[in-house]
This record gives structure tokens, C-alpha cells and sequence, in this order.
């Protein structure tokens, strides 16, 4: 239909009445108005059509207005199929659009089969549009177009990852992707295919759940807690999940304000972590919003420790509606609630001038046990002198609030201190787990390795186990007795992870030699001293992490373990301190444990006599300071040894009762002795021997 440049109001009214015998809805929109949005009516008739308040984000008659020509739509609302056309005119002299709807439904405009597949067509791209990439649930762009401003009688929960930027910045971005899938998967375990599921933010989930009472609500919300807190991240073991929950129960409103009101519990939730916190609105006859804590009946302690008892009392009338509040009117008081409760105190409220015992001697007593790290403190005084405050700072407050109190500071600073401390403590736990992650892959590798070489040498591997705890217990009583060794805590972990590896060598020697029954000829004994070079020349080969603490230490021990101390061992002839004291240890520790083990070439001795032998000196010359250490823990080691027997002999014998057992360590046994088959060729030709047709052992070294 055509129409001219300019038109009378007239001839436009004239050509509505002709457009409304073809469209359901014909409208005619000032062009000033639809521009500022001022003076429509909503509802309006084409807002009343989508459900909604306001203006589509997509409005194809501002856009009409704007390029000053025809446009055309296709709109889809629940099922239903809409065109939309918004025609620019001009009418005298004024711009405005008219607006035209029609419902596509009508066989004589698109016939069934077309329209379905129109209809699936474009829900395809609707469910694209609508989306979360990374969790497949709905998006915040879902949520504002097609949830906002509806009204329905449905519970409203926000879901929120607590600490998600710390997986992030400890873990990377992959370890927080996965994070926020297993929390998804654990909530879509628990909805219905009618609930909605939207990511609201980057760590919020918001939950739609229409028609369902306040006790399943309830219960809903607590099973996604629990199971997302006993939920594991695939390949980062080491994560502990939580969410904290924020629900209503939405009736007689628009969702959106729902949605606040639960956002609003969800941070409420977010103060203890690993919480749910719900409201009921009006249900079963109740106008006021009822509170429930979920979890635990608990709630965070604070010590109110202040002479004066209106201080006191002002302070508990700020705190207590969101805290449980303990009060101590001098320092002792303080110190007695402090050994009752430890750590189930959050937070200590501290006056400093006070009788009996002031905040100061509060806190150094807290210092002395190491219980201001967990606990914060923050200081309430009226006295502000620098020389106060900087002597309360020094003893390790967190915070100091000035008397007399303002109720909206403290209780800020209150929470921002516990949350503070919940943070730190959390980081470092997260820390801790993936040092002890770190730390358990290597010793499980270094296990392997070790295994596979007394899988060939005809051993258990008992003998690694046994060197392990034996190296332990000697550098525990060595630290005991004598401070002239770096010995630090981490260095006796490195030694002890790397006394596994003390044999590592033997992989370079043949079988033949390696498991002959009976004794050994003087050639056959000068190939088998070789294994410590070969060991050493192994770890020297790992260019990229020869130089870290852990190899160097393991490349002394596989070296030197066969050196004595009066300087007659191999394969340097090292001589009293000039063998590292890692050296030393697992040499004890080997001798003593071959005493008491079955071997190819002999019976075990009893633990009594390997004792007597070592320290007669049938065994060679040791460090007679860990000789007196050997003698010090012979009742503690024989235990160990025989507990672990012991246990080993439970194993065998209860595998023994199936054949399955037996099937499984013979395959164990099996792969094993491949992977050092493949092992042994890979460094068989590389690593200098002695009677293989190798090159020689390299001459008498410097200890490095």
C-alpha cells in the first residue's frame, strides 16, 4: 500500500481502518513520545501482548522512527507466532509509526507445517540467545527478557560459589570452570524439568522452582548445600566446595523484587559460608518474614571484654541480633572464655585500660599460644595516645575502634574483620592441601620408580617402606641430640621422599647378577657397586630439575649410601663428614633393614642381633652419633617393623582367599616388571657400568 511523503491525520485514520480488517492490532504512535517513552500508558497494547512493563530492548518502531522507513519483526511468545510491522509516516509535518500486529496462526497466512517449523527454527536461535556457554543453564539475558516482570507463586533461591576468585587466582581458570559445572550438575540433580536454572553473575545461580511449599523448599535448598560441599572438582581433588543459599517464597509479586529479597538472605548467608538462609513471605497466614538458619543452629561468638557495663551492653545491642555474645568484665575473665571456647570465639571486642588484668596483658597472653592468628581482636578504647594505639598494633590487633561507638562502624568493622579472617583462613587450608597434593604426587611417582626397581632386584617393596620410616625416626632423634646439621623440617621431608630412590641405579645392572642365589663372584660384586654411579649419573641426566633441593638430595643419597665412615666405601671412598649427612641416615637405615629382610643370598635376621651387629661394627664404620641414635630408637623401630609385618601379613593373607587378589598382583607384578624392563634399556646404554661392556665408573668425586 502506498503512501505519500506528507499525510493528513485524516487520510492516516482513514488507512488505520483498512489496516485493521488485516491486523489484530493496528496502533499509531506519536514519534516524540515513542522516542522519550513519555506519555504511554502501560500497560500498552503491544506491552500487554509480551507480558511485560516496558519498552523490547529490540523495539523495531523505534527503530522505524530512527531510519525513517518500514520495519519488520517476527515475535514468539508462548508458542504463539507474531509478526510486527512499524511503518514510518509523516503526518502533517510531524513524524509518527504505525504500528501492526497479527497472529500468524491463521492457516490462510502460514499453514501448520510451516509454521512449526518456523516455530523450531527460531527457538533454536531463542535457546542459543538464551544460553550460558560454559553451564548450558539459562543467562542473565534469559532472566531480564523473559523472568523479571513475571508474576508467579514459585520459590526464589540465589546460589552463590563462596571464595570462586580465590580457585581462580590459586588454581587458574580452568580449575573454576570446572568448579562452577560440578555446582550446576548438583543443582539439576535436585530441580524439576519445569524449574529454571539461570546463571545470574559469574559464581550466582538463580533457581525458579513454581508451586512448592516452604518444607520441600526448605529441604531442596539444604540437599543442594550438603551434596555441593561433599562434591569433588575432577582434577583438582584438593578443592572443598561450598555455596551459600538465599531463598524466598515469591507470592503476589513480580520475581524481580523476589529476586532481590533472596539475594539479599543469599549475602546473608555468605557471612558464616556453606549456609542457607530462607524467608517465608506471608505463608500460612503469617504477615511477618520468618528467618531460617540452616546448617547449623550456631551462630558466629564475639567476646565482649570491657569494664564497663553500659559499653558492654551498648555493644550487645548492636551485635546481637546477628551474633552470640560472651562478656568478660576484666582480663582474666577474658582469658578463662578464651581457654573454654579456643577457636569457637570469632572475634574479641578488647578494652585495654581495665583492672585486674588490662587488654595488653589479654594480648600478649594470646600471643604467647599462638591464639591471636586465629582469633582477630579488635581494640575499643577511649584512649587514642599513638603510643597506645601503635603497642595494641605490635600485639597483633586487627582493628581499633575509637569510644564512644558508632553502631553502623562497628558493626561494619566487625564483619569486615571475621570475614577477613575467614578468607585468610580459607586461602591458606587451599594453600596447605595443594602443597600436600604437590608433595603426595611426587612421593607416589618416586614410589613407582622405587617399586619397579625392587620389583627387578626379587624384593618386596617392603624395603622402600621400611628405608622411608627407619630415615624418619633416625633424623627425628638426630634433631633431638645435635643442632651442627641443616635439618629444617622440609629438609627431613626431602630426605626421607628421597631415600625411596637410593637404589634407582640397580636398574642398569643385569638380572643375571642383579638376583643370583648365592654368593657373588669378586667381577659380579665390582658390577653391582656400580648402581650408586648409575643412580647419580640418572638423576644428573634431568636437566630441567637437577638443581632443585629435592634432586640433589636424592643424587647424594643414591651416590653415597655405600660410604663409611672411616672412608672404605664406594664408590668414592668419602670419608667422615665428607658424606652429606642424607647419606648417612639412609646408609644406616639400608644396612639395618637388609639385616632383618629375606634375601636371594640369605635368612633375615632378628631386629636384636642386626642391632648388635651394627654396632659392633660387623656392617662398617658409621657416624657414631647415629649409632647412639640407632641405640636410642631400637624399642620404637623394632614396634614399627613389626606392626608393619604385621599389617603386610593381613594383606597377603586375606588377598590370598581369592583368586581375584591373586590375579590383580600378578598383573601389578607384571607391569611393573615391563615398565623396568623399558626403563633399564632406556638407560642401560647411557649410564656408565662396570663389567657389561660399559664405560668405567667415573674416578673418586668431589662431594657436591
Amino acid at each position: 500500500m502506498g503512501t505519500k511523503d506528507i499525510m493528513t491525520m485524516q487520510e492516516v485514520q482513514e488507512m488505520k481502518q483498512q489496516l485493521e480488517q488485516v491486523f489484530s492490532i493496528v496502533r499509531l504512535l506519536d514519534g516524540e513520545i515513542l522516542e522519550t517513552g513519555e506519555g504511554i500508558e502501560p500497560p500498552c497494547q503491544c506491552y500487554s501482548i509480551w507480558g511485560k512493563d516496558e519498552r523490547c530492548t529490540n523495539c523495531i518502531s523505534r527503530k522505524a522512527l530512527k531510519e525513517k522507513r518500514q520495519k519488520t519483526k517476527i515475535e514468539i511468545v508462548d508458542s504463539k507466532v507474531y509478526q510486527v510491522i512499524s511503518k514510518y509516516l509523516n503526518i502533517d509535518g510531524k513524524p509518527y509509526i504505525m504500528e501492526m500486529i497479527n497472529n500468524l496462526e491463521d492457516d490462510d497466512i502460514i499453514d501448520s507445517e510451516d509454521r512449526e517449523n518456523l516455530l523450531a527454527e527460531l527457538s533454536g536461535y531463542a535457546d542459543e540467545l538464551y544460553k550460558d556457554a560454559l553451564t548450558g543453564v539459562f543467562n542473565r539475558r534469559y532472566y531480564e527478557d523473559k523472568v523479571r516482570n513475571l508474576e508467579s507463586s514459585a520459590g526464589v533461591a540465589m546460589v552463590d560459589l563462596d571464595d570462586f576468585k580465590l580457585y581462580n587466582d590459586t588454581y587458574g581458570h580452568d580449575a573454576g570452570d570446572k568448579a562452577l559445572k560440578v555446582v550446576v550438575e548438583v543443582i539439576r540433580r535436585h530441580v524439576r524439568k519445569t524449574d529454571k536454572v539461570v546463571r545470574f553473575g559469574g559464581d550466582e545461580f538463580l533457581l525458579l522452582i513454581p508451586d512448592i511449599n516452604v518444607d520441600n523448599f526448605t529441604k531442596k535448598l539444604k540437599e543442594i548445600q550438603e551434596e555441593v560441599h561433599a562434591a569433588r572438582v575432577p582434577g583438582y581433588s584438593q578443592l572443598k566446595l561450598s555455596v551459600s543459599i538465599g531463598g524466598v517464597l515469591s507470592t503476589g509479586e513480580k520475581l524481580g523484587e523476589a529476586v532481590l529479597r533472596a539475594d539479599k538472605f543469599m549475602y546473608r548467608a555468605k557471612q558464616r559460608k556453606n549456609m542457607v538462609v530462607i524467608s517465608e513471605n506471608e505463608i500460612a497466614g503469617r504477615n511477618s518474614a520468618q528467618e531460617i538458619l540452616l546448617q547449623d543452629k550456631t551462630r558466629l561468638t564475639i567476646l565482649i571484654v570491657d569494664d564497663s557495663e553500659m559499653n558492654r551492653c551498648i555493644l550487645s545491642e548492636m551485635l546481637g541480633a546477628d551474633y552470640d555474645i560472651l562478656e568478660a568484665t576484666n582480663g582474666e575473665e577474658a582469658i578463662k572464655l578464651l581457654r573454654q571456647y579456643e577457636t569457637g570465639i570469632s572475634l574479641v571486642l578488647l578494652d585495654l585500660v581495665m583492672p585486674v588484668m588490662d587488654g595488653f596483658g589479654v594480648l600478649s597472653y594470646m600471643n604467647e599460644r599462638n591464639w591471636i592468628e586465629d582469633i582477630p581482636v579488635i581494640m575499643i578504647s577511649g584512649e587514642d595516645s599513638v603510643s597506645y594505639v601503635r603497642r595494641a598494633f605490635d600485639l597483633g590487633v586487627a582493628d581499633y575502634i575509637k569510644k564512644p561507638f558508632d553502631a553502623q562502624v562497628v558493626y561494619k568493622r566487625v564483619y569486615n574483620t571475621i570475614t577477613l579472617y575467614a578468607k585468610q583462613r580459607r586461602l591458606l587450608v587451599l594453600v596447605t592441601d595443594q602443597i600436600y597434593e604437590k608433595e603426595k604426587n611426587n612421593r607416589m611417582m618416586i614410589s613407582i620408580l622405587s617399586q619397579i626397581v625392587e620389583f627387578r632386584n626379587g624384593e618386596s617393596g617392603a624395603h622402600v617402606l621400611h628405608i622411608n620410616i627407619i630415615t624418619e625416626l633416625i633424623l627425628e632423634r638426630l634433631i633431638q641430640k645435635t643442632d651442627q646439621y641443616d635439618l629444617s623440617s622440609s629438609v627431613r621431608r626431602m630426605i626421607v621422599t628421597a631415600s625411596a630412590l637410593h637404589d634407582i641405579g640397580k636398574i642398569g645392572i643385569d638380572d643375571k647378577i642383579l638376583n643370583k642365589p648365592g654368593k657373588l663372584t669378586k667381577e659380579e660384586f665390582e658390577v653391582i657397586k656400580t648402581h650408586s654411579a648409575i643412580g647419580a649419573s640418572m638423576l644428573e641426566s634431568l636437566e630441567y630439575y637437577k638443581n632443585e633441593p629435592l634432586v640433589r638430595i636424592a643424587h647424594d643419597i643414591c651416590r653415597w649410601h655405600h660410604e663409611r665412615y672411616d672412608g672404605k666405601g664406594y664408590p668414592d671412598g668419602l670419608k667422615g663428614e665428607e658424606i652429606p649427612i642424607s647419606a648417612q641416615v639412609v646408609a644406616l637405615a639400608d644396612v639395618y633393614d637388609a639385616l632383618i629382610s629375606d634375601r636371594v643370598y640369605k635368612k633375615a635376621y632378628s631386629h636384636e642381633k642386626a642391632v648388635e651387629m651394627i654396632l659392633n661394627g660387623e656392617c662398617g664404620t658409621f657416624n657414631p652419633l647415629l649409632l647412639e641414635c640407632l641405640k636410642d630408637i631400637q624399642d620404637r623401630l623394632k614396634e614399627e617393623m613389626t606392626t608393619m609385618s604385621e599389617e603386610r601379613a593381613k594383606t597377603v593373607d586375606s588377598g590370598r582367599a581369592t583368586s581375584e587378589f591373586e590375579g590383580y598382583e600378578k598383573t601389578k607384578e607384571e607391569l611393573f616388571k615391563s615398565m623396568s624392563e623399558d626403563i633399564r634399556k632406556e638407560y642401560i646404554d647411557t649410564v656408565p657400568t662396570i663389567g657389561g661392556g660399559g664405560t668405567d665408573v667415573p674416578e673418586k668425586v668431589n662431594k657436591k
